[in-house]
């Protein structure tokens, strides 16, 4: 059989019917090891709210499921004596602001005559000593107005936060005290993941680790994560540390409680020989090889070694055995080479 020849421009020669396959180098780097996680979003705010005040719950304006936002009101308790309390001190405040003014009224009259002298200097002091006992007065039951005013809102039950309402723990008619639990509200908003660790990985977190979040219902989307705390207080019984991992709302469209999946990546404190992924070949029986380009003057050719692997990261994959920095493999195109066949090269784009 004859080969026909052809010239590449700078003289390489390669066989016309030679196939073309796009190669990459294999180099050392720092090793990467990738720790699956699994994980449970949860809520930044999570309260339980209850009353401030005793009473009759009289009316519910929210139910499980609403979203509520911050200030809306959530539960109205029986304030019909509070109203009527609070009604009595407005009442006792007009009359003290009434006598204020008609002290002051006479004290003015009491200045006036004293310039006639037609009352004595002991008479004007008491009467402006009466505006300052009056003027005292009017403030304290100012006082005492708003703090009833206060204690009367009290009877309204708020959203401290915006949320979502998860749990309603009273209806109307019942009897409800300080500290009684009337619903369970969550914040939807600035949520978290949170892992728990292998011990082992406490050492290798830093700043720089990367972590990439999975949800179930979204297998094939994932989103970064950015680590806000590690909590350095191990659990004895499983042998982990939790790990808080925050994301972007928008991209991660999760709620609290939902299962999430996490690709955490830290150093391994090893260097090692790495390829990209595409130039690893695995068969049934449990081979894994990649083709190797030897360059011989100017033609190219390709054997294929058994190599043995490690970590997968970033696209890349450790070779443990059967490679050393430096090697030229092909990452494209070697599905169906054969062993000493020419080939074609081409540099992979970066």
């Amino acid at each position: 059989m004859v080969t026909l020849l052809a010239l590449l421009p700078g003289g390489l020669i390669f066989a016309a019917d030679a196939p073309r396959v796009v190669v990459d180098e294999a180099r050392q780097v720092d090793i990467v090891r990738q720790i699956p996680l699994t994980g449970t979003i949860t809520s930044a705010r999570v309260s339980r709210l209850s009353p401030e005040v005793e009473g009759r719950v009289k009316r519910l304006f929210v139910d499980v499921g609403d979203d509520v936002a911050q200030g809306d009101r959530l539960l109205q308790v029986d304030s019909e004596l509070a109203e009527l309390t609070y009604e009595a001190t407005q009442a006792l405040t007009e009359q003290t602001r009434a006598e204020l003014a008609d002290a002051k009224r006479r004290y003015a009259d009491a200045q006036r005559l004293r310039k006639q002298n037609t009352v004595s200097e002991n008479e004007l002091l008491l009467r402006e000593a009466e505006v300052q006992i009056k003027s005292a007065a009017l403030a304290r039951q100012q006082a005492e107005q708003r703090r009833q005013q206060a204690e009367l809102e009290r009877y309204v039950v708020k959203a401290p936060f915006e949320g979502v309402i998860s749990a309603k723990l009273t209806e109307a008619g019942e009897w409800i005290e300080p500290g009684t639990a009337l619903f369970n509200l969550v914040a939807t908003h600035e949520l978290r993941a949170d892992f728990a660790v292998p011990q082992g990985v406490y050492t290798r977190i830093n700043e720089h680790s990367r972590i990439h979040l999975t949800l179930d219902a979204l297998a094939e989307h994932s989103v970064p994560g950015r680590i806000s705390a590690v909590v350095p207080v191990n659990d004895p019984s499983a042998r982990t540390f939790l790990l808080r991992v925050l994301f972007d709302d928008a991209e991660l469209r999760a709620i609290p409680g939902m299962s999430v999946a996490a690709t955490l990546e830290v150093g391994s404190g090893d260097r090692g020989v790495v390829v990209a992924r595409d130039a690893v070949l695995r068969y049934p029986d449990g081979r894994v090889t990649v083709w190797v380009v030897r360059q011989d003057g100017d033609q190219a050719t390709v054997s294929e070694r058994h190599v043995t692997l490690g970590h997968s990261f970033d696209g890349q994959v450790e070779v443990r055995d059967g490679l050393q920095a430096g090697d030229t493999v092909v990452v494209l195109g070697n599905e169906a080479l054969e062993q000493g066949q020419a080939v074609r090269i081409e540099k992979a784009r970066q």
